[in-house]
């Protein structure tokens, strides 16, 4: 791969809990733990408070105990993946899924018709957001590892690129 900044992670942000607080409008903004025995999903609200996927629901009750606690609806979350699977796949001729809530895109000779990477990277965010309301974080990068760190990096809901490299002196 060349050293241009060609890579997209996509990753929705706390994906089973973000589709709970859309599905839920009551839910937007509190704090929305999914699965009571083992977390399975987390919202933004619930991780402030140290709640994370994988942990012990007694814990996570613990730690907070305002949260709500929602069973999860398998159904909703393959419905809501396939949907941003398909804005994707409208734009990208190359699309390598990670998982329900995540892949790599491929914008290399994309520049001309739909801009810069970082361009493409916020005009899919503003899509996702819009035509299927949830929050999603997008890394752009020379590579498919430093793209994912970017998008960790800059969760949740947002676009970076990696640092450029710099020379040693």
């Amino acid at each position: 791969m060349s050293g241009d900044a060609n890579v997209l992670h996509a990753d929705l942000d706390s994906f089973y809990a973000s589709v709970e607080q859309r599905d839920a409008p009551h839910l937007a903004g509190r704090p929305v733990i999914v699965g009571s025995w083992v977390v399975l999903a987390a919202s933004y609200e619930a991780k402030a408070h140290g709640v994370h996927g994988g942990m012990g629901g007694v814990e996570a009750r613990r730690r907070c105990p305002d949260a709500v606690i929602v069973p999860p609806r398998m159904s909703a979350y393959s419905e809501a993946s396939k949907a941003v699977f398909e804005i994707f796949e409208q734009t990208w001729p190359v699309v390598e899924p990670l998982s329900i809530h995540e892949a790599f895109l491929d914008a290399r000779g994309m520049q001309e018709v739909f801009g810069t990477p970082e361009e493409i990277a916020r005009r899919l965010r503003r899509e996702v957001r819009t035509q299927v309301g949830l929050p999603i974080t997008v890394g752009v990068a020379r590579t498919k590892h430093l793209a994912k760190v970017a998008s960790a990096v800059a969760k949740p809901e947002a676009a970076t690129k990696e640092p450029p490299t710099k020379e040693p002196p």
